[in-house]
């Protein structure tokens, strides 16, 4: 429910600089996955999202700490068509004290075999209560835009999986690590989670662990570089 840290990175200028900017056709030293074409046919999915590692009730909301700040994630009664598919829309609001300085809409959906597909994101960073970019934001099926998996609905260690693909801006990749992980959070502590390592081409030296918890989704990141923690506080309802 979060991507923030491999999001912050691609944000940097230098990367920026090496794409392109939105509306324009990455350059030639930018690598274009063309292989990459997942089919996306409405009639595999399935109305809500249930999988027990990433659950979508409308009304629910997880809190997260990450340092100072906070993270809300709320998942709306808001749905929006990508690719004729029926997506939930999740809120994700980042707070430095009461200022808010981060605000996405995601969209997801989940197939006919449990995988959640992430179809795009809507967002926008503030300063001083004013927007000041949009890098990042993409859907799927717009300037070249495809979805990938957040979870698979048939996890397997080493199973490896895009997240996202909008190239030169948002190419997240996930691997599984382990079916059967222990993890302690302010929340409690649980077992039997799926550990997951993200990683980015577009910054080969950024890496994030998730571990992703039945009834519960996401209740831990780390940024294997700097040891920052994005840790579930709460959840309801």
């Amino acid at each position: 429910m979060t991507k923030r840290v491999l999001a912050l990175l691609l944000a940097l200028p230098a990367s920026v600089a090496a794409c392109g900017g939105d509306d324009t056709p990455p350059p030639p030293a930018c690598d274009v996955d063309e292989t990459y074409n997942p089919p996306i046919v409405a009639s595999n999915f399935v109305t809500g999202v249930n999988n027990p590692f990433f659950p979508l009730v409308p009304g629910t909301t997880w809190r997260y700490m990450e340092g100072a700040n906070t993270v809300d994630v709320t998942v709306t009664t808001d749905t929006k068509v990508i690719l004729g598919v029926t997506c939930i829309v999740v809120r994700d609001t980042v707070r430095a004290g009461t200022e808010v300085i981060e605000d996405t809409f995601d969209w997801y959906a989940q197939d006919s075999m449990g995988s959640v597909w992430y179809f795009g994101e809507d967002t926008t960073e503030f300063a001083g209560g004013m927007p000041t970019t949009k890098e990042g934001s993409w859907e799927g099926g717009v300037d070249g835009a495809k979805p990938g998996i957040i979870i698979p609905g048939m996890p397997m260690v080493g199973q490896s999986y895009r997240q996202e693909y909008y190239a030169c801006h948002a190419e997240d990749m996930g691997e599984i690590l382990t079916l059967d992980a222990s993890v302690t959070v302010p929340l409690g502590m649980y077992t039997g989670c799926i550990q997951t390592r993200d990683t980015t081409p577009l910054h080969p030296d950024a890496e994030e662990n998730k571990w992703y918890c039945s009834g519960l989704g996401i209740v831990l990141s780390v940024d294997l570089a700097t040891d920052e923690r994005e840790e579930l506080i709460s959840m309801t309802p």
